[in-house]
């Protein structure tokens, strides 16, 4: 366990944190699109009101994570990503504009207008934060001078659609099992329901994408089935598919939460897992692949930001277990702003 290797679980600490919490606030978000009454869409918008920009944390940490640890992997990623994350941060932009609007005006069209950027604005990245891991996995082409020359739309393959299809169902049943726990009456029945197709569609995309893995990003199998983390990320995935269900139908709208949880962010560890301890794989040479290694920042500065990490995680635990006590119980369908 040396300074790469922990800045690799560290990121993906902070990546696979902000999938679940922010995770949910996207589901949530698409699923306003389907929402059925005004009184509705602000039960909606007060179940993700308080926690959003928190959440949003995790996602600004893990990219000033990677850009202090792995300098090298940022700037070439970023690069050739560089139209779709401008698209991504568009986005999470007209999200959070439409969270803070949608209330400051009274007018049904005023709010109309608010309720599909919010939806509009979960929608685009829920997928294409799906379609960027498939990308990663398949594989990019890097030259050997670490040099990413790609556009929008060799990115939008159809491995890497299938990928950002199942981060979209994923997003879609966490924000459904968010609803479950926060509502009541006529939407928590509703959300009963997308919940179940949502996670019926989960695994029909989870498997076609393991199995359309073995043909589009085999390098990403090799030695996988000897690290012991795989198979417990496996059991894990597999024993929260098979709970989630059944702990909705008991009305243990919490525990059915942390199940969801649970399935969301075990696609990214298993695609970790297969990775390690590669960044991005080559599509032009596995010779320039970026590593934990030849990607990384010096030695002294992986240890200045590790002891900064070390001091600022824990405030941001603590921020979001107060907030998450503060906000907990139910919205109810009424009106008003959170």
């Amino acid at each position: 366990m040396d300074l790469n290797t922990t800045w690799f679980l560290l990121i993906g600490v902070l990546l696979g944190g902000y999938a679940v919490l922010d995770g949910f606030d996207l589901g949530v978000g698409v699923l306003h699109l389907f929402a059925r009454s005004d009184r509705e869409r602000s039960a909606n918008l007060r179940a993700v009101g308080p926690f959003w920009d928190g959440n949003e944390v995790w996602l600004l940490a893990g990219g000033g994570a990677m850009f202090a640890a792995f300098p090298v992997l940022y700037a070439t990623v970023f690069s050739g990503f560089y139209l779709a994350f401008m698209l991504l941060l568009v986005a999470l932009i007209l999200r959070a504009t439409a969270l803070e609007f949608h209330h400051q005006v009274d007018s049904p069209r005023w709010r109309r207008f608010w309720d599909w950027c919010f939806g509009i604005g979960s929608l685009v990245p829920a997928l294409l934060l799906g379609v960027a891991l498939g990308n990663v996995i398949r594989g990019l082409p890097v030259t050997a001078a670490a040099q990413l020359r790609t556009g929008l739309w060799p990115l939008l393959n159809p491995f890497a659609l299938l990928t950002g299809l199942l981060g979209l169902a994923l997003f879609v049943m966490h924000g459904a099992a968010w609803l479950r726990l926060k509502t009541e009456g006529e939407p928590q029945a509703r959300m009963g329901r997308w919940l179940t197709g949502a996670w019926m569609g989960v695994i029909v995309l989870f498997l076609t994408v393991v199995a359309s893995s073995f043909f589009a990003a085999p390098r990403l199998f090799n030695g996988l089935l000897s690290r012991p983390v795989f198979w417990l990320l496996l059991i894990l995935m597999l024993g929260a598919l098979i709970a989630l269900p059944l702990l909705a139908r008991a009305g243990r709208h919490l525990a059915a939460f942390l199940a969801s949880a649970v399935i969301v962010v075990a696609p990214f560890g298993l695609a970790a897992t297969g990775l390690f301890p590669r960044l991005v794989l080559s599509s032009i040479d596995a010779a320039n692949d970026l590593t934990i290694y030849n990607a990384a920042s010096t030695p002294r500065t992986l240890t200045a930001m590790l002891v900064i990490a070390l001091i600022g995680m824990p405030l941001v635990i603590v921020y979001h277990v107060y907030v998450y006590r503060t906000f907990a119980g139910k919205v109810g369908p009424g009106d008003g702003h959170y």
